[in-house]
């Protein structure tokens, strides 16, 4: 912070320059993928000569009953490795289950970005909130932004500063406020957003390595997502205004024109009461749907809402109308969408910028697969199981010490999904064989991912919020952005994971069929 003196900022810019430095020396993470699979083979075809096995329990997919039984590392360079690696490297990417759910989801949320529906919404939330709230709401609608992917990062911050500066209150408290609910509580919200069937798709994979029928769905962390937002809400606030704002000072210097920013066109304003009015429709139409007995989206045989019902196995779809069909109205009431042949070319638009995720998605796709085949994460779980189980920490310290270090790989790994695609095949089995859900496993990560996105350069809008920063601090550079959000990453971490412990010692569940233990 501008505030602070010269040794502490000098310092604090030397430790985040190291970082930097070392998160530059790593490759693309699509080429890490392909590392980490030849890397994969090798050690495979390494453990397999030495004979590497272990014993354990685990759950017998034929009877669901857990047994005794003995793994062997496989050999992915023997022949039959060679040949089911072969025969394999398409049915391991189409039926990557994070693939198909994102790309669905981003169908309906790249439409509502690109109609400019997502950003009227937020301006207009903004505009009508009264002057002792902006913190709070600011920090909410940072929150609910993650849904949309980047639209948080590309307009709310930027609103952020301008809302505090219209107010006559410090911009960069108003920039560090937007950017804390955007990134700092990227794994709260009260919706289900392209996260979160994305996770759910690799804890499943991860998951099969120890039960092939287990699934964890999108709305497994929902009811801890829902309480987290109301907390990452207080957190925020109060670090922005009992400690950030007043570290930063008096804004004393003038900013003009800003305000115009933040204010609605007639046809803006117009689109979103029809795009609204829509959204209100649809949402009584799913209602509809789903509460009366019997209804349409409940489980035929049970009536279930949450387990094995339409409602749950249809969410993504579901989730992707409910961004679709409101844009559109926005769109052709405001003037950016002029008829079905925008809204196609909107369509290939989102999935054209989807073509990264999809490449990275087969090589990954192949690692997971591999890596499944191998045995030597259903290895390393039973062998880490029993080693865990011997040391006699208990499972509440075990999650504990899983969050600081998801923390701690997130300084020098952005990629959440990449981070989760790592992690997952060692961290799920291995809860899963000492009694933990993979929803349980998959919250305390995403814990740890979300608290420490703030404080990292190789963040992929961090270069980007410097830059707004030094619109209002010509002299900011990481080490001041990364001053001014570290109280938000510390009692983030602090106030989440004390959330964590008390959930788990009350036992409530994660979200709709998602409990605590298997």
């Amino acid at each position: 912070m501008l505030s602070h003196t010269k040794v502490k900022q000098k310092g604090m810019e030397k430790v985040l320059n190291a970082v930097e430095r070392i998160g530059n020396r790593l490759p693309h993470p699509l080429a890490l993928f392909a590392y980490l699979t030849l890397a994969l083979i090798v050690i495979s075809a390494i453990c397999s000569w030495a004979g590497v096995s272990v014993t354990g329990e685990m759950i017998d997919p034929a009877t669901g009953e857990l047994t005794e039984q003995t793994v062997t590392a496989v050999n992915l360079l023997s022949r039959d490795g060679l040949v089911t690696m072969l025969t394999s490297l398409v049915s391991n990417f189409t039926g990557f289950a994070p693939l198909g759910v994102v790309l669905v989801t981003m169908l309906g949320v790249g439409c509502a970005e690109g109609s400019g529906f997502l950003s009227a919404l937020m301006k207009k939330l903004v505009r009508v909130t009264p002057r002792r709230i902006i913190t709070p709401m600011l920090v909410f609608l940072g929150v609910l932004s993650n849904v949309a992917s980047d639209i948080g990062y590309v307009v709310l911050i930027p609103i952020g500063a301008l809302v505090f500066l219209s107010y006559g209150r410090h911009p960069l408290a108003g920039l560090a406020a937007a950017f804390s609910g955007v990134s700092g509580g990227y794994s709260a919200n009260l919706i289900i957003g392209a996260l979160d069937p994305l996770m759910a798709g690799i804890s499943t994979e991860a998951a099969h390595l120890i039960d092939p029928q287990y699934q964890v769905n999108a709305t497994a962390n929902w009811y801890f997502m829902i309480a987290s937002t109301f907390l990452i809400v207080i957190l925020g606030t109060l670090v922005t205004d009992k400690w950030v704002e007043p570290h930063l000072g008096p804004w004393k210097q003038e900013e003009k024109g800003c305000a115009d920013m933040t204010s609605l066109s007639p046809a803006e304003s117009r689109g979103l009461k029809y795009a609204l009015l829509t959204l209100l429709l649809l949402i009584l139409l799913l209602l509809g749907l789903t509460l009366p007995p019997g209804a349409l989206l409940r489980n035929a045989d049970t009536g279930s809402l949450t387990v094995n019902s339409p409602l749950i196995n249809g969410i993504i779809p579901l989730i992707a109308l409910l961004f679709f069909i409101p844009s559109v109205v926005y769109g052709r009431v405001a003037g950016t969408y002029t008829g079905s042949r925008s809204v196609c070319a909107q369509l290939e638009k989102n999935m054209s910028a989807m073509g990264s995720y999809i490449a990275l998605v087969f090589v990954a796709a192949q690692f997971i697969g591999f890596f499944q085949y191998s045995r030597l994460g259903t290895i390393v779980a039973i062998g880490g199981a029993d080693l865990l189980r011997s040391s006699g920490i208990s499972g509440p310290l075990l999650m504990v010490l899983f969050v600081l270090f998801t923390a701690l790989v997130n300084l020098v790994m952005g990629s959440s999904s990449a981070k989760w695609t790592i992690l997952a095949p060692v961290f799920v089995p291995l809860f899963m064989l000492m009694g933990y859900t993979p929803e349980l496993t998959q919250m305390a990560y995403r814990i740890g991912d979300s608290c420490t996105n703030v404080i990292t350069p190789l963040m992929s809008y961090f270069a980007m919020v410097t830059v707004l920063a030094q619109k209002y601090a010509p002299k900011a550079g990481v080490g001041t952005l990364a001053a001014t959000m570290l109280p938000y990453s510390l009692v983030f971490l602090v106030g989440w994971l004390a959330l964590l412990l008390v959930w788990m010692w009350l036992g409530l569940p994660l979200g709709p069929g998602a409990g605590l233990t298997l």
